[in-house]
């Protein structure tokens, strides 16, 4: 299970850092990151859970991608 958290961790700050490159290359990086994120959220409510728990499953979903924006800071003013 270690394991499996270790590679999820790694993902997240790999797309982190994606997402990140791709927002300092647009004019607007906060409003390009504010839509992504809406969009991402969108579709963790859109998703078709299979299984039992999938209440709990798409929580965890939302909290992870709130987390992973949480991640990123605005540009500095310097």
């Amino acid at each position: 299970m270690d394991e499996l958290n270790g590679r999820m961790m790694a993902c997240q700050i790999l797309i982190t850092g994606l997402i990140a490159r791709v927002a300092n290359e647009q004019k607007d990086p906060l409003r390009f990151l504010t839509d992504f994120r809406d969009e991402i959220k969108a579709v963790v409510n859109g998703v078709n859970i299979a299984g039992e728990n999938t209440d709990r499953v798409r929580q965890v979903a939302q909290r992870t991608v709130d987390e992973l924006f949480s991640l990123m800071k605005p540009p500095s003013a310097d």
